[in-house]
């Protein structure tokens, strides 16, 4: 059994061939029991938690099991930290044992930007991506193997982590400007995407700011009381989920819309796995604004940690 740490997943791993496996993964036939998190302590505010997510395919299974523990910063440690286990699909035999904590990064991104291919306008040229976490780089990233964009505009609270993240991304992608910005009307008005990977409990920006054709991707928050845009954004909005199952057990972003009677689950448009079939543009036309919210799959991670199995057993036996 391979054990595989993140120097192996990153080389393993583009966004274009990660994206291309990502749509090929959901399209086809896969099992994926709806993700178990549990909340380690209920009379906390810390939210620390323990999830366990299983899925398989036709080549595959697979379970991650990962903690989060949001105040982690404060005592020298990171928030979370990850494990993914393979097994062979045909005899059940251990296969790899894989570093979630990293596979996450990738895996998060890569579904964004499918998401994106499918529901931003061909043409879009400004990004605006809320956030300078660890994410933020891949997040960015994915999104710019997607859409040729000309211009990033990078909004978070910490300065120091997002002028940091300015230069890394300047010096990698010369031909974009990248810019730091507010979450101002005029800013939110003139993006074509708008990505959000935030721990933010409020909504980041204004509803009523967005533009006609706008496209907005949530990654941030897992939380039914909390969320990174407001009522209006979803009511203006066609919705679309990674997972249903998921997205409706934990996202405020959906959730807090629902309880005041003005969205439900019907409204959803489909699931990630329902465009990747068709494969193609999913927009109706060029004026509908759309939402895509993401809590995260196993699928996604099976798919992310397979293909880095698979490339790294290729190069061991070459």
């Amino acid at each position: 059994m391979q054990v595989i740490d993140t120097k192996h997943i990153d080389s393993a791993l583009d966004f274009d061939s990660l994206i291309t496996a990502m749509q090929q993964g959901f399209a086809l036939d896969f099992g994926m029991p709806k993700r178990n998190v549990y909340e380690l302590d209920s009379n906390s505010a810390s939210h620390d938690a323990f999830a366990v997510l299983p899925a398989w395919n036709e080549q595959v299974i697979g379970v991650k099991a990962f903690t989060y523990f949001p105040n982690n910063g404060e005592a020298g440690f990171d928030s979370l930290y990850s494990k993914i286990m393979l097994f062979s699909r045909e005899h059940g035999e251990p296969l790899a044992l894989v570093d979630g904590t990293r596979i996450t990064l990738w895996r998060t991104a890569s579904v964004s930007a499918l998401a994106s291919r499918y529901l931003s306008r061909e043409n879009s040229k400004h990004l605006v991506f809320f956030g300078s976490g660890n994410l933020a780089q891949y997040m960015v990233r994915a999104h710019l193997a997607v859409r040729d964009f000309k211009r990033v505009t990078l909004v978070a609270r910490n300065k120091l982590k997002v002028a940091a993240l300015q230069r890394r991304l300047q010096h990698a992608f010369p031909d974009v400007e990248f810019v730091i910005g507010q979450s101002t009307q005029e800013i939110i008005y003139s993006a074509d995407v708008i990505s959000c990977a935030t721990g933010s409990a409020k909504p980041l920006f204004d509803g009523n700011w967005l533009k006609a054709g706008t496209h907005i991707d949530l990654i941030g928050n897992h939380h039914s009381e909390h969320r990174e845009c407001d009522t209006t954004t979803i009511t203006r909005s066609r919705v679309y989920v990674d997972s249903k199952a998921n997205v409706l057990a934990e996202a405020g972003e959906l959730l807090i819309p629902i309880a005041q009677g003005v969205f439900s689950e019907q409204d959803v448009c489909a699931e990630l796995a329902d465009l990747a079939k068709v494969n193609t543009i999913a927009r109706f036309n060029e004026t509908d604004i759309t939402v895509f919210k993401s809590v995260g799959t196993a699928l996604s991670d099976l798919i992310a940690a397979y293909k880095v199995y698979t490339q790294t057993t290729c190069k061991m036996t070459n």
